[in-house]
């Protein structure tokens, strides 16, 4: 052994993969080959630093430029607007703190989130309180939906920020973000959207959108983990949180994951090249599946009477121990879901079902079954089977 330490020589890794049946989508996505080629230069011969005035620098600058408009493309942005980051969760963070701060001497202090945000959102807003912030959660109704209303009736003169998700992650149901933005504006209030999962899945356009900041992930498009982007609303006060360099319009400091980045925006490309068709065939699947799952007994799809993204179905098998019966999938070759994978291993129910009425043992008998355009009618009946026999058979 080695004294003090590990003997890394003595240690196996042994990387277990019998998958069969990949239905985590919401969770991350494989990589695209558009992005793994992409990125394959600058993990061998191109690794210059963006910043670096020589050729080998020139030409990560480049690549990291391409992916900026790229990913600006996907959204209706500019590129100057895109600040890249190391993901959805570092976006969110500095979605929230970078008004804060840039508010900091002002009496703008309350700030709003809906109830069923992300923990990268809700945790931020803790860190808020901290800083002496007032943060409020505005409800949400029976299908999961922050209506517009809820947030109007929190709003204060002191309420400089409203964060708002367009998909939730857990149920897949879409807010009402085009409405909630009208009402932002006219309280000139700023407002930040977690886009992570209606990007590439929906049409999403922020001209339209209203919105002022703006949420995305590379990994859950089909690009690498480990990249993400703030687009930030030209005109928008909002302060950097990481400090230390000129990188990124001066917006965010580090040395820019450049093989990531250019890894993100080819999958950003390709999303935005395919939307139509992979929406129409995530949306025949989406039907597929839940008309299957409304089969078996006291299954019940949360966020039903809420338009939702295709992607995502929740759904509640009564007496059922989702984790049990995600554990059974898995040893059959399918991976599926018990809710978010951020939160995966916790021991309290979902926020999120919990903000829509379920209670404690619906919301523990929660699966999320989330597609890609990879996946087959014939993947999903084969889910449905390997299910009805679960369920029927030999209960887990």
């Amino acid at each position: 052994g080695v004294r003090g330490g590990l003997n890394t020589s003595s240690i196996v890794f042994e990387m277990q993969n019998h998958t069969r049946l990949y239905f985590d989508n919401a969770a991350t996505t494989p990589l695209l080959e558009a992005a793994r080629l992409a990125m394959q230069p600058h993990l061998e011969n191109e690794w210059g630093n963006a910043s670096s005035p020589y050729a080998l620098g020139r030409n990560a600058r480049m690549a990291v430029d391409r992916a900026r408009a790229q990913v600006a493309c996907l959204i209706g942005a500019y590129p100057d607007e895109i600040a890249f980051t190391s993901g959805g969760t570092e976006s969110d963070n500095w979605a929230l703190l970078g008004v804060a701060l840039a508010h900091w001497n002002t009496p703008k202090r309350h700030v709003i989130l809906s109830a069923i945000e992300h923990h990268a959102v809700l945790e931020t807003g803790d860190t808020l309180r901290e800083l002496g912030f007032e943060v409020e959660h505005a409800p949400v109704d029976d299908n999961g939906v922050c209506q517009p209303q809820s947030i109007e009736n929190l709003i204060r003169p002191e309420t400089v920020l409203i964060s708002v998700m367009a998909v939730n992650n857990e149920t897949g149901v879409c807010q009402p973000i085009e409405e909630i933005a009208v009402i932002a504006r006219a309280n000139n209030i700023a407002l930040h959207c977690d886009a992570v999962q209606m990007a590439g899945k929906m049409p999403l356009d922020v001209t339209t959108s209203g919105a002022d900041l703006l949420t995305l992930s590379a990994h859950k498009i089909g690009g690498p983990k480990g990249a993400g982007a703030l687009w930030i609303r030209r005109g928008q006060k909002s302060k950097a949180l990481l400090r230390g360099g000129g990188q990124e319009r001066g917006r965010r400091a580090g040395t820019e994951n450049v093989a990531a980045i250019a890894g993100f925006g080819a999958a950003a490309q390709i999303a935005r090249e395919n939307l139509e068709s992979n929406t129409a065939h995530l949306s025949q699947l989406h039907e597929r599946l839940e008309n299957g799952l409304l089969l078996l007994p006291q299954a019940r799809i949360s966020g039903a009477g809420a338009q939702r993204a295709p992607h995502i179905t929740n759904v509640s098998l009564s007496g059922i121990r989702a984790e049990s019966l995600a554990l059974n999938l898995d040893l059959r070759g399918i991976a599926i879901g018990t809710g978010s994978a951020c939160a995966s291993g916790a021991l309290e129910p979902s926020h999120v079902l919990g903000a829509m009425g379920l209670g404690r043992e619906e919301a523990k008998a929660s699966l999320r079954i989330s597609l890609s355009p990879q996946n087959t009618q014939e993947e999903v009946d084969e889910l449905l089977q390997v299910l009805s026999e679960l369920i029927n058979g030999k209960k887990p």
